[in-house]
């Protein structure tokens, strides 16, 4: 009898720790977040001060295979993570435009090409950076099949949530997270509502074709995607997505952050658009 007590006893207090565990685990990985958004915030900034403007994220107006955060990560680390060219027109091939093209991230750079460069302005070895795409054996990435609306053989920021075992060149198995996604604020533009995608503050569209490879697959109108429901990306959870109501009124809404840009990450379940995302406000 008291052996039988002492075992209820026992699972009883196993039964209350397991969820404070998973509690306290799950702050403390919300926490690693958001100390990474605020070192890619001053990564940001270290790029802003050398070129005069944050990383672009537009989709429209370049290669269509090319998404915000990867070119993101292009801005802070370079194509080839060997750090960024000035003379990048952030094209997923590495190319400028002329006849022939030229190659700003040759597979072995030259000294003179180094120098034409900046950054990088993250440390890789605390960097969650990974190729987006499965080349090869030799070029292992994220993701076995990237459709032809995203360059396999580009780099991403993933976020510190591990939810995807990566086999590296090396041979070596690490976790992964999922790619932060990256929305530069176009502030030519002064509404949330209008009818193009790209006359609007934020425009979803410059991540949707990445959204689209982890997203809840629910049959309804993602958040992230490209929808019918023009203010989707603005109000995509029960916080009110990424539209301010202390600045939002009657008669207009306003996002967060609408000079500069905003980092989403899918926290613990790997997910877009679900209550648990994490943002850089």
């Amino acid at each position: 009898m008291e052996l039988l007590t002492s075992l209820t006893i026992i699972a009883i207090l196993v039964a209350l720790l397991i969820p404070a565990l998973k509690m306290v685990r799950n702050m403390a990985k919300e926490t690693a977040q958001k100390a990474q958004f605020a070192t890619i915030d001053m990564a940001i900034l270290a790029f802003k001060n050398d070129f005069g403007d944050y990383p672009p994220s537009s989709w429209i107006g370049t290669l269509t295979d090319y998404s915000g955060v990867q070119m993101l990560t292009e801005a802070l680390l370079g194509k080839d993570l060997l750090g960024f060219h000035r003379s990048s027109q952030f094209r997923s091939d590495g190319t400028i435009d002329g006849t022939p093209l030229t190659q700003l991230y040759p597979l072995n750079p030259t000294d003179d090409n180094l120098n034409e460069r900046r950054g990088p302005y993250l440390e890789l070895a605390t960097t969650n950076v990974f190729r987006l795409g499965n080349i090869s054996n030799a070029k292992p990435g994220l993701f076995n099949n990237t459709g032809t609306l995203l360059a396999p053989d580009t780099f991403v920021i993933c976020d510190v949530f591990a939810v995807k075992r990566v086999t590296l060149t090396s041979g070596k198995a690490v976790k992964a997270g999922t790619p932060i996604l990256y929305y530069k604020a176009n502030t030519l533009f002064k509404n949330i509502t209008d009818p193009s995608y790209d006359q609007r503050i934020y425009n979803v569209y410059d991540n949707d074709a990445l959204v689209s490879l982890k997203k809840v697959d629910t049959g309804a109108d993602h958040p992230l995607e490209l929808s019918q429901n023009s203010e989707k990306l603005y109000d995509y959870d029960s916080n009110g997505g990424i539209k301010d109501p202390k600045a939002s009124t009657a008669t207009r809404s306003w996002p967060y952050r609408p000079d500069s840009y905003i980092l989403i990450s899918a926290g613990a379940d790997g997910l877009y658009g679900t209550s648990d995302d994490i943002h850089n406000f």
